[in-house]
């Protein structure tokens, strides 16, 4: 089975300099209300990055490996609007036609911006894997480059990117918490970030709504959900794939479960505290401290990659 290598992460990283951002690391210090136990905890800030999420890592760095034909046919992607708009931006750059399907649950915000950056926008469908259907299928009958969100190994090589830059600016990282909705950035955060320093511990977060790797992981196989509850959308599809399942068993160490209320409540204290509008996603790695769904180890110096920007603690 094709996996993905520290190599690769590394290849991907020269491939996407100054193509994407290199965002900041933020102390979690000085504020009014501290999380439980006040652990120590940086806030790596993918929400700031160019697109408004880690995905940009992901899709530059498939583009970057494209002929001229294949970028000459256009990118067509799914997506629940960040791997879209990070498909979008990158084809932007390059000046490739860029088509999106979303499925119904997208906020139309993201749909918007998607069409700002040049995307063909079409909704199909009720949850991304309705949406990817239907992409593939145009993708074939069209000819048309399709890049995966998650399972695509030049992706999870380019999420993983955002660990070389974690370990770089904080090495003395103990824990990293990283949000999962079909597993490409953990797949590629917890592969970097384990064979960068070997002890750090992985946490996966999903929400109780959309627990697809959490019972996958469980089951020793892929699950599909028979259905998805959350309004973090982004987290939200049915079934991951093989490449991400098989990454995530060999590097991280748990997966918890948060519920939308306690990512609503992690997002508004983000926003109280540091200004930083972010979406459920985002806020569901700081959710697990905040609810206590997760103790860090005593003295543990935690970071949580805050994957996406949004207006979902601005209420």
């Amino acid at each position: 089975m094709t996996t993905v290598t520290i190599d690769d992460v590394h290849a991907a990283a020269k491939r996407i300099e100054g193509l994407v951002r290199r965002t900041p690391l933020l102390p979690a210090t000085l504020a009014h209300s501290p999380l439980p136990g006040n652990p120590a905890l940086n806030l790596k800030l993918e929400c700031l990055q160019v697109s408004g999420s880690f995905k940009a890592r992901g899709a530059m760095s498939a583009l970057s490996t494209l002929d001229d034909a294949a970028k000459a046919r256009g990118l067509i992607t799914a997506s629940g609007g960040n791997h879209g708009l990070g498909v979008a931006y990158a084809g932007h750059a390059a000046g490739v036609p860029v088509t999106i399907y979303l499925p119904g649950n997208t906020p139309a915000a993201k749909a918007d911006n998607l069409r700002r950056w040049g995307a063909d926008v079409h909704m199909h469908g009720d949850v991304w894997d309705d949406a990817n259907r239907e992409a593939l299928m145009v993708a074939e009958r069209d000819g048309k480059t399709y890049i995966h969100p998650f399972a695509d190994p030049r992706v999870i090589a380019g999420q993983g990117t955002v660990s070389l830059e974690v370990l770089a600016d904080a090495p003395d990282t103990d824990v990293l918490l990283v949000s999962i909705g079909g597993g490409g950035l953990i797949s590629g955060a917890a592969m970097a970030a384990k064979a960068l320093k070997p002890d750090i511990t992985v946490i996966g977060i999903e929400p109780v709504g959309a627990p697809t790797l959490h019972d996958s992981v469980a089951a020793g196989q892929l699950v599909e959900l028979e259905r998805i509850e959350t309004k973090a959308n982004t987290l939200a599809p049915r079934r991951s794939e093989a490449i991400n399942l098989a990454l995530i068993q060999e590097n991280v160490d748990q997966i918890i479960l948060v519920s939308d209320e306690q990512m609503y409540e992690a997002a508004r204290w983000l926003w109280r505290e540091f200004g930083l509008g972010v979406e459920l996603s985002a806020a569901a790695a700081v959710a697990a401290l905040q609810a206590g769904v997760y103790a860090p180890p005593a003295g543990a110096v935690c970071t949580a990659l805050v994957c996406g920007a949004g207006s979902d603690g601005m209420s």
